[in-house]
């Protein structure tokens, strides 16, 4: 049975940014609505829809019901600025127009600084394999508006970035996760005051019958609930809770802290929902987590070959670096605003490091002064230094592809970067005969 509420009808719409995100929202709304569409570049917009495109210069004479606003759009930094600042009162996201459209779907949110992608597809298979009609959605990669055939019972785990929540007016969830917290987006949001209330959001719209999840021992989320009158029921989840469960664990994916904490929040969920928490082992060990992110890509006894190319800050990376020894650590790209590299000095001899791209002298300033490093121009240069490097290297060794950094220096995004890597590190790999 389809539990859908046609609320948006003969509305007149306008969809800003035609990504993977502004098209489900046209094609969900274009049946009942007058839809228009905007986007900075034009030639993203198929020639067939172009008789929906505004120009530039129509502006001053639309008037919308609502604005539609894709995520990646800063409203103060973008070609129509003027005319959303004075229109923002009806800018609303596509999770907003999920919301109003199936408002008694049941929705695990997840957002967080890192590893919400990695959560999110650990948790989807948890419930699948629990035989729950469960969706994977959000900035993961596939929009929540595309899903059909939506029954009462469908759960929907929805991973949700900053951007994404930051616009959302209407957006509830009966289940908000936040896994961790660290300045990120700073150039978007400006503060990391502003860029934590934005996740905060989802936390602030719950009811009484809802539930929050969130780590136990980030202060600052502590003095957000502290300063706020919240309805929902509040689960800090403490990692060391569930050290027991990790005993049985052995997949080397959950081998160091980031993943431990992240599979923490999987099974305090389960507990919440009645999952029996050794299924939820049994998953965590068949695991192979999501491209690109942390993924293994080759493994012997003298080798570990592990490619993160989905890493764009320092702290998404501390966790790897602590977790193994004799690492030659390759980091590189567009770094972000007010980044800062937060490692023990106990773990500064394990570390060679091997710095490439636009911002390398930022993130080479960012490193101790006892972690040895080389700086090349592009990435391709900096994997034959690395090579060069571990020729007489004889000990069992960890190459491990982190850049803390955006790809967009020298890629179009992270999974071309990550693609990029494999090639050329496929290469060394037979040249050595490994």
């Amino acid at each position: 049975m389809n539990d859908r509420k046609v609320y948006f009808k003969n509305k007149k719409i306008l969809i800003y940014g035609f990504g993977k995100s502004g098209i489900s929202c046209f094609n969900f709304l274009k049946k009942n609505n007058n839809c228009k569409i905007f986007d900075d570049n034009k030639k993203s917009i198929p020639f067939k829809l172009r008789k929906e495109l505004i120009k530039l210069s129509q502006f001053p004479v639309f008037s919308f019901d609502y604005i539609v606003l894709s995520p990646g759009i800063d409203i103060k930094k973008c070609k129509i600025s003027d005319f959303l600042l004075k229109n923002r009162s009806k800018i609303i996201t596509e999770l907003d127009i999920f919301e109003i459209s199936y408002p008694k779907i049941n929705k695990i949110t997840i957002t967080g600084t890192n590893g919400k992608s990695t959560t999110s597809k650990l948790l989807y298979e948890v419930l699948k394999n629990n035989k729950m009609d469960v969706r994977l959605t959000g900035n993961i990669g596939y929009p929540v508006l595309m899903e059909k055939r939506i029954k009462k019972n469908t759960i929907f785990v929805i991973e949700a970035s900053s951007y994404q929540l930051d616009y959302s007016k209407y957006f509830r969830s009966k289940y908000s996760v936040i896994l961790n917290l660290s300045p990120d987006h700073l150039e978007r949001h400006g503060t990391f005051k502003n860029y934590a209330e934005a996740k905060f959001k989802i936390v602030k719209s719950q009811q009484k019958n809802d539930y929050t999840f969130l780590d136990n021992e980030n202060k600052f989320l502590i003095q957000l609930i502290k300063k706020n009158r919240l309805k929902s029921k509040i689960i800090k989840v403490n990692y060391i809770k569930y050290k027991k469960y990790f005993r049985k664990i052995d997949n080397i994916y959950f081998n160091n802290s980031s993943n431990r904490k992240n599979l923490s929040y999987v099974l305090a969920i389960a507990e919440i929902l009645n999952i029996n928490l050794k299924k939820v082992i049994n998953i965590a060990n068949k695991f192979k987590g999501l491209n690109y992110r942390q993924e293994i890509i080759y493994k012997s006894k003298e080798l570990l070959v592990i490619n993160d190319s989905k890493s764009t800050s320092f702290s998404s990376t501390v966790p790897l670096l602590e977790s193994h020894e004799n690492i030659y650590w390759i980091l590189g790209g567009e770094a972000k605003k007010g980044d800062k590299f937060k490692l023990k000095r106990k773990y500064f001899s394990n570390i060679k490091a091997y710095v490439y791209g636009k911002d390398r002298n930022f993130l080479i300033n960012s490193l101790p002064s006892k972690v040895f490093y080389k700086s090349s121009l592009t990435l391709k240069e900096t994997i034959k230094n690395l090579n060069n490097s571990m020729q007489n290297d004889k000990q069992k060794k960890v190459i491990l592809f982190s850049p803390c950094a955006a790809s967009f220096d020298q890629f179009k995004n992270f999974e071309e970067r990550g693609k990029f890597f494999n090639k050329n590190i496929q290469y060394i790999l037979k040249q050595n005969k490994i």
